[in-house]
């Protein structure tokens, strides 16, 4: 009996085995099956959405605009969030190595999840660190954020991670995801991916990061606002040396290297990139308001409008970065040093800086500049009557302003800064190849973040004589005159009801002085009004504005004999396209600062179409040239040769200029001082320049330093002589090319003469309106 029992437990046994097996593999199936479903179910997006292939082929990265320059810098970015694509090749071997050490040994071994990993996650319950690949970070940062904290959504979001880091993996090579994932993640302070945060907090590019520097980039992948180099800098340390430490145990450094590392102190050179800060401000400025206007005009194949904070353009200027710097090293230079002067000629002045006008006329000025004001815009949305909102102008405050010698904390009341403000020299200038239209440089101010307004393609002001070539080119053509052709200086007065004269207009040379017969050349080398008026009464103001409409000015002209004295407001990109077509033989170019524009892909979307039509023949635009070669051989811009000096010298910055090679050029000063331009030429660059305070009412009182000669020249001067110490520039020496069987004398016969070196003329005009 007992064997008969033992013998029914053992198939009982059996039997229960057998069951529990059963068992078993259907719940095994069965839960394989659900998990599969709701990977399924997950893939089909039934747990919210999923990215398709289109998606993942082009991820939303929401990537930076790149302003780049022509010799391949990147001046500056539009940008919602500061990111910029990175290719792996641009990414420094360093900081891969680092990356992977610390957050994915396994990386080059798994398909986008790490089962290892995984299942230690699990069996220990997240103490003993998380599983996410790269790959699955990734397609957290594209796709999906942080998410949620609640667990069960937590899991759906995991498994969406999963799905998606396996499809980017079969989409894009382990390179590719590595160098995505370097330029998605956020490291604060503005800086969204690698390279942003590499000219963020170091001032490098990522290819120039040491080790050192890239282990600290990569500690911040682990949490960028608790690892902030700037808010936590030992935490930052802490974190760094972990990183040195994974680097040892992966083998990519020693052990002697990694604790040389680990010692050294957390250097940055932090700088915030803003579009205020940085090269070529004024014109990262400008170009912005075109690419709004581009970008109504220009669609995306699919219809949609481009946005150049999101979509990654790349826009390639003719900016040269070199010759930028040294054109802002030159406003800079001499800004600095005549201001000193402007502000030791104040000191007297109970209206300072307004010279020669009444009370009323004071108060017109301060009332209109506090309406302009952003102060006056907020009180303004905060229902503040007119009365409430003046009083708070004469209520001190602490302030930051500008100064030459960096910015000044100080206690002062709204309306004594705008006075303040008033003060300051403004300038602009402008270098353009004159064969190609191509713009080189563009300087609209002398300081972004306090002085907005853009000096050379947004503000008109008078010319003076610098207007003078376009009246001498005129009766060149129309009266087949030459430069060594004489005229009489003398009085000489256009009656009323001729030309458009409402009164008789008698204009007087600046030093109220004649010279009897003179040539065209020395005409315009002196700045001689009456020459210039006597031109303008032959041929008449119309073919003067006929021909400076064609040259592209684009500013309305008064059909009036006076603009031959300069009583015209152009801005500077226009007279610098006008004198570059007597340096294009004739040609004018339209100036160009887009050379093509790529989208995210490197596709080219853009290339502008170069814009010219013919002006003047070969022969005259030289022969005006050869007027303008004039003004520098001894005329008002003869400084640029001389070394003895005379009144003002002190604040001809970079002077002696002593330059040999032929140079075409005209300065110009307008009435009172107001305004004083240079205009300089060599055959392969013309540069505008443009010196005055924002109202015409402040001023130098005296001709000495409020001249062109004085004031604006030697920006020029400064930013030439840089210009040939740069020799990767090719700034022509040479001289402007010759027709051939030329028809104008330009080669005049000039009697031997001791000249002054010390003494410099005048150059300044009268007129009326």
């Amino acid at each position: 009996m007992a064997i008969k029992k033992n013998n029914n437990q053992t198939k009982n046994i059996d039997k229960d085995i057998t069951y529990y097996k059963k068992k078993f593999w259907k719940i095994f199936f069965y839960g394989m099956g659900a998990v599969g479903l709701f990977f399924l179910f997950a893939s089909w997006g039934l747990f919210g959405s999923m990215p398709s292939f289109e998606d993942l082929e082009n991820p939303d990265s929401n990537l930076a605009t790149e302003i780049i320059s022509a010799d391949g810098v990147v001046l500056g970015k539009y940008f919602e969030k500061n990111r910029s694509q990175l290719k792996y090749s641009d990414l420094p071997k360093n900081l891969v190595q680092a990356l992977i050490a610390t957050e994915d040994a396994r990386f080059y071994e798994h398909s986008g999840i790490d089962g290892r990993g995984t299942l230690r996650a699990i069996s220990s319950l997240g103490t003993s660190g998380g599983a996410s690949t790269l790959t699955q970070q990734l397609a957290k940062q594209l796709f999906h954020g942080e998410g949620s904290k609640f667990l069960p959504f937590r899991i759906v979001q995991k498994i969406k991670e999963w799905i998606i880091a396996i499809r980017l993996e079969r989409q894009y090579t382990k390179n590719e995801i590595i160098a995505m994932y370097c330029n998605v993640y956020d490291f604060g302070n503005n800086s969204v991916g690698v390279s942003s945060a590499a000219k963020t907090y170091f001032s490098k590019e990522p290819k120039d990061l040491t080790i050192s520097e890239s282990a600290i980039l990569v500690g911040m992948f682990k949490n960028s606002g608790l690892y902030n180099p700037i808010r936590n800098p030992q935490g930052v340390k802490n974190r760094r040396n972990v990183v040195l430490l994974q680097m040892e145990k992966g083998k990519i450094i020693s052990k002697e290297e990694k604790e040389r590392l680990q010692s050294l102190p957390i250097k940055l050179n932090f700088k915030l990139e803003t579009h205020k800060d940085g090269t070529a401000t004024y014109f990262r400025e400008y170009l912005r308001d075109y690419m709004k206007k581009w970008a109504e005009e220009n669609k995306k194949p699919d219809g949609s409008d481009y946005d150049i904070y999101k979509d990654g353009l790349k826009i390639y200027t003719t900016i040269d970065s070199r010759m930028q710097l040294h054109a802002e090293e030159a406003v800079t230079a001499h800004m600095a040093n005549l201001q000193e002067e402007f502000f030791s000629q104040s000191k007297g002045n109970k209206n300072a800086p307004f010279v020669n006008i009444s009370s009323v006329e004071t108060q017109r000025i301060l009332n209109q500049a506090m309406k302009s004001s952003s102060r006056w815009a907020v009180m303004k949305s905060m229902d503040k009557s007119d009365e409430e909102i003046i009083k708070s102008f004469s209520e001190k405050a602490k302030m930051t302003v500008f100064s030459w010698k960096g910015e000044k904390d100080t206690i002062m009341t709204p309306l004594d800064s705008i006075r303040y403000y008033k003060h300051f020299l403004q300038s602009g200038l402008m270098a353009m190849e004159p064969q190609t239209g191509n713009i080189k440089a563009w300087v609209g101010g002398i300081n972004y973040k306090y002085f907005q307004y853009d000096h050379v393609g947004q503000g008109a002001r008078q010319v003076g004589s610098t207007f003078k070539p376009f009246v001498y080119a005129t009766a060149i053509e129309q009266l087949n005159m030459s430069p060594c052709d004489s005229i009489i200086d003398g009085p000489f007065v256009i009656r009323k009801g001729r030309h458009h004269v409402t009164e008789d207009w008698e204009p007087r040379n600046s030093d109220n002085k004649y010279r009897g017969m003179v040539t065209l050349k020395r005409g315009l080398a002196n700045s001689i009004n009456t020459i210039s008026a006597k031109l303008i009464d032959k041929v008449g103001p119309e073919a003067v504005i006929d021909l400076t409409h064609k040259l592209g000015v684009k500013s309305e002209i008064v059909n009036q004999p006076s603009i031959a004295l300069g009583a015209v407001e152009i801005t500077v990109e226009d007279m610098v396209a006008a004198y570059s077509t007597f340096a294009n033989q004739g040609v004018y170019m339209k100036p160009q600062f887009i050379s093509k524009i790529e989208d995210k892909s490197g596709v080219i979307i853009y290339e502008p179409i170069p814009e010219s039509h013919d002006v003047l023949n070969k022969d005259i635009a030289y022969a005006v040239i050869k007027l303008l070669e004039g003004v520098t051989e001894g005329g008002s811009g003869d400084r640029l040769r001389t070394t003895g000096g005379g009144n003002g010298d002190n604040r001809w910055t970079g002077y002696p200029y002593s330059f040999k090679n032929p140079i075409a050029g005209k300065t110009g000063t307008t009435q009172n001082q107001s305004d004083g331009w240079f205009m300089g030429m060599v055959p392969n660059l013309v540069t505008g320049v443009w010196v005055g305070c924002e109202d015409r009412s402040a001023r130098f009182k005296s001709i000495t330093y409020g001249q062109g000669a004085t004031a604006a020249l030697p920006v020029w001067g400064y930013f030439m002589k840089l210009c040939y110490a740069d020799p990767a520039l090719k700034v022509s020496k040479g001289p402007f090319e010759r027709p051939a069987n030329l028809s104008i004398k330009v080669d005049c016969y000039v009697p031997k003469k001791v000249i002054d070196t010390t003494a410099v003329e005048q150059d300044t005009e009268e007129f009326e309106l």
